[in-house]
């Protein structure tokens, strides 16, 4: 018979550990503090605090093998030993340990840090056996019991969130029924339903973000969990009996091509996963599982107001040059800027051009004579910071360092070319000097403030190098994000800004280490918006670089549609500055100084996303809203109206406000009538500032 355990209190969260006497065997579930007095009879066997899978154990049977690794003979090895909490620092650490009779060991670690909304959960193994152990699978973390409050198997009643991604395309919801996933109980019982999902390389949020939720519609608690990992990962849904389970962590050997080999002594910690539980929406869930990503800025160098940067990617499409520098310098000026940013291009080569020069890293002095010095004076003279550009893991076609194959990454004893890229053995400790010379050196030697690092490419499933190709793919993308990190620690005040093809690594490691990361390459397209506020589910909106391209032929509607998209992050301005008009500078300057008056709700506040949903980013129609509310209640609203008709749209406020600012469509009516926000428009944007009263 099941027993409790164990339970905690954390805020609003339940923790509930649970024990099979019988097998050693110990679950863990999450519930609204509230909720527990609301649990139904349900018929469920205990799911395993930690999945793991031995090689040389049985598989998973029911159907399973091929399909999962979930459910081996090697939970088997392992039974219950000890429980203790750890209190200090304003955390709480729950450490739960299960050994195996040869001393191998399972140390599961649930932390709760005061004010958090969630937890945060890992798994280290440790082999204490005499031999070596080879694990094809390992779990960061394992929920069971959902739903706890629904007798039964919840017929119709779960629903499965994920958020899907492509270039150009991050961060779409799709909500699927369990039902359709074919996650329902068979009707005895027997074989297993799972649905394994992630994605395999060097992108983490290429195919899926690492993310997932799980909402009983009936009581409306939702389940989610966000993974922080830059390698190849893996979510799994589950399904038995009534119970609902879902894990995740590193891509094991049949989804990743993962395998670890541990001698006696080693121990190997997964990836952290971020767990919440709430009674609410999608929204709610995932406002509470990404301010959790708040902790790790605190440590960083932080502009004391959101910044406006300027990239002149989109100005000279990567031919930048002291010349047009200065040029962008004379457009700029007195349009209160921070950051100008000098983007791909400036290392090009005189005959080859910059598209497949990267890794060399020398500055071309036909472009830019006498070095950056110049151009760096001239920003500085202009009010503005410097900024510079790296695509730091990657050599280019048309390197020197492209021949380096000794220090590249390998597969089947090959350099792993992709396209026009090879990709720098980031373990090789000449790798390390190398970039420590050619790219901390230059920063340092030109006292940048600003670097831009972009990653263009995915190693995909993995390298040669370790005991596995998703093994030596794991180490790599460690070191890779170790030398970010050393990167912005070397040079005190940098603003780092992290980019992948845009938006391809977007998950909680890489934001941890960088305070600003690139939202999207949608630079100037109508989808901006919706990538924009897709976004705040998956990342804070004070880290989401959002770019606003102005062109020279741009309508005041066009400009006021781009501008009002970069309120949903941080405002990043590039395009045709050269031929601006006073009239269109008027609007881009009304921008700066609304974006500046809402920067607090940005920086702090939760999310909310209103308007009937979007089935063609490329093709949009219907509207959205995005509401931002802050910690006293004043809000934020941005809305797009994607068609052509004329759209009455009223916004439920749930309190008094005043109209305190707006950034506004000429054509757009707008009023404050008894708590509610009327808006009509059609084809345009608009914003408001919302002060409650």
């Amino acid at each position: 018979m099941i027993t409790l355990l164990s339970a905690f209190s954390f805020g609003d969260l339940s923790v509930e550990y649970r024990l099979d006497p019988a097998t050693g065997r110990v679950g863990l579930e999450l519930v609204p503090a509230y909720m527990n007095a609301k649990r139904q009879e349900r018929k469920q066997a205990l799911d395993p605090l930690v999945q793991l899978m031995i090689r040389g154990d049985a598989f998973p049977g029911g159907f399973a093998n091929g399909h999962t690794l979930r459910g081996s003979v090697s939970l088997d090895r392992f039974a219950y030993v000890s429980q203790q909490r750890l209190d200090g620092d304003g955390e709480a650490r729950i450490i739960t340990t299960l050994r195996a009779k040869d001393g191998q060991e399972l140390r599961h670690q649930l932390i709760h840090r005061e004010g958090a909304s969630g937890v945060e959960i890992s798994t280290l193994y440790h082999n204490g056996s005499g031999q070596d152990i080879t694990l094809d699978m390992l779990s960061s973390f394992c929920l069971g019991g959902i739903t706890p409050f629904i007798a039964g198997d919840a017929a119709n009643s779960l629903v499965a969130h994920r958020l899907r991604s492509k270039w150009s395309n991050e961060a779409r919801l799709e909500s699927i029924s369990v039902e359709d996933l074919q996650l329902e109980p068979s009707w005895s019982g027997h074989g297993v339903a799972n649905e394994r999902f992630g994605q395999l390389g060097s992108m983490p949020v290429r195919k899926y973000f690492p993310f997932a939720a799980v909402e009983d519609t009936q009581n409306h608690v939702i389940w989610g969990v966000q993974l922080a990992c830059p390698s190849s990962w893996q979510i799994e849904l589950y399904r038995k009996d009534d119970g609902l389970c879902i894990s995740g962590g590193l891509a094991d050997f049949d989804f990743g091509h993962w395998s670890k080999t541990l001698q006696p002594g080693e121990s190997l910690q997964t990836p952290p996963a971020f767990v919440s539980v709430c009674v609410g929406d999608i929204d709610l869930l995932c406002s509470r599982l990404v301010s959790m990503q708040e902790r790790a800025l605190k440590g960083m160098a932080l502009p004391t107001q959101l910044p406006v940067v300027f990239n002149e990617f989109c100005t000279t499409w990567g031919t930048p040059s002291l010349a047009n520098v200065k040029r962008c310098l004379d457009s700029l000026q007195g349009h209160d800027i921070d950051y100008f940013v000098i983007d791909a291009g400036w290392h090009a080569s005189e005959d080859m051009g910059w598209e497949a020069n990267m890794g060399d890293w020398e500055v071309n002095e036909t472009l830019f004579p006498g070095g950056f010095a110049p151009a760096i004076d001239a920003i500085r003279a202009a009010g503005m910071k410097p900024g510079l550009w790296f695509e730091a893991e990657v050599c280019g076609r048309d390197a020197k360092a492209y021949a380096f194959s000794d220090h590249l990454l390998q597969r089947h004893g090959q350099p792993i070319t992709v396209g026009t890229r090879r990709f720098w053995d980031m373990r090789d400790d000449w790798v390390t000097a190398y970039l420590e010379e050619r790219i901390i050196g230059l920063l340092k030697r030109w006292q940048f403030d600003y670097v831009k690092i972009d990653y263009n490419e995915s190693v995909g499933i993995g390298c040669d190098g370790a005991e596995s190709l998703g093994e030596g793919l794991r180490q790599n993308q460690l070191a890779a994000h170790a030398f970010m990190d050393r990167l912005r620690r070397s040079i005190p005040g940098l603003v780092v800004e992290n980019c992948s093809s845009g938006g391809h690594r977007l998950e909680p490691l890489y934001l941890g280490i960088s305070q600003l990361s690139s939202f999207s390459d949608a630079h100037e397209e109508r989808e901006i918006p919706i990538i924009a506020a897709n976004l705040h589910r998956a990342m804070l909106p004070s880290q989401s670089l959002i770019w606003a391209v102005l062109r020279k032929h741009d309508t005041p509607k066009r400009l006021i549609w781009s501008l009002s998209a970069t309120f949903l992050g941080v405002m990043c301005l590039s395009g045709d500055i050269y031929d601006m008009t006073p009239n269109q500078w008027a609007i881009v300057d009304e921008a700066i100084r609304f974006y500046r008056r809402v920067s607090p709700l940005i920086q702090h506040g939760t999310s909310r996303r209103l308007g009937p949903p979007v089935a063609s980013y490329r093709h949009p129609d219907g509207w959205q809203a995005v509401e931002r509310t802050g910690a006293v209640g004043d809000k934020l609203i941005v809305v797009h109206v994607f068609d052509q008709a004329e759209a009455k749209i009223q916004i439920p406020l749930r309190g008094s406000y005043r109209l305190e600012a707006q950034f506004c469509d000429p054509a757009c009516k707008a009023a404050l009538q008894q708590n509610i926000l009327d808006i009509t428009l059609a084809d345009g944007a608009c914003a408001f500032y919302l002060r409650r009263i």
